[in-house]
């Protein structure tokens, strides 16, 4: 059996919490409370979490400006977000949240269906990590006492490319946030797909990297 995911869970109100609490119980995995997004911050430091659920509207430190601050760190810079909105919500404020590398967002009130089999994904995604970090950790081993050589140059290279194209992907945002054309939800919709594609990529990657 694979070691359960961790899920944080974003809200300044415990109502909400609990309900979201009562939608993944299901999924029988780890789920972490932060009814801030100090508290989400804090509870990144100290644990591995597969997937983020975030309110966007809350007192203090406001969801888009709580994912900047995760984006922004090394170790939790390609860690999941799905957004929760309100109905209220403007496309713009939704597309800035996609420039700040979020992967998708739900309005409330969501169904619960979809909500879950969108997080069952990113559980999925996390276990797969993890059995390929084990997996290329035992190739590497077995490679280099039958070769001497190290598999290392063939995964920095992939690394490369793929902060190539996150570097691509970045600066397409900001163009399309300062032309101003997040107002097409077709352009919305084609980021998040390349997002979404990206941050499974960049997964596998650091799946084979290994531990560092």
């Amino acid at each position: 059996m694979p070691q359960k995911a961790n899920i944080l869970l974003v809200d300044d109100r415990d109502e909400n919490l609990t309900a979201l609490e009562a939608i993944l119980t299901s999924l029988d995995q780890n789920l972490v409370r932060a009814n801030s997004g100090e508290a989400a911050l804090k509870a990144l430091l100290e644990d591995e979490f597969a997937v983020i659920l975030l309110d966007v509207v809350m007192p203090g430190m406001d969801g888009f400006e709580t994912a900047s601050h995760i984006k922004q760190r090394e170790k939790t810079k390609d860690v999941p977000i799905i957004f929760l909105t309100g109905v209220g919500i403007d496309r713009h404020r939704v597309f800035r949240g996609y420039a700040a590398r979020a992967i998708d967002y739900l309005t409330k009130p969501f169904d619960p269906w979809v909500l879950r089999s969108k997080v069952e994904v990113f559980v999925e995604l996390h276990h797969v990590k993890q059995r390929l970090r084990t997996q290329s950790l035992m190739l590497q081993r077995d490679l280099a006492a039958e070769t001497g050589e190290s598999a290392a140059p063939v995964v920095a290279q992939l690394s490369r490319r793929v902060a190539d194209l996150n570097s691509s992907l970045e600066t397409l945002r900001e163009r399309i946030v300062a032309d101003e054309l997040d107002s097409d939800p077709r352009t919305v919709e084609a980021v998040r797909d390349l997002d979404s594609s990206l941050a499974q990529l960049t997964t596998l990657v650091d799946a084979l990297r290994g531990p560092e």
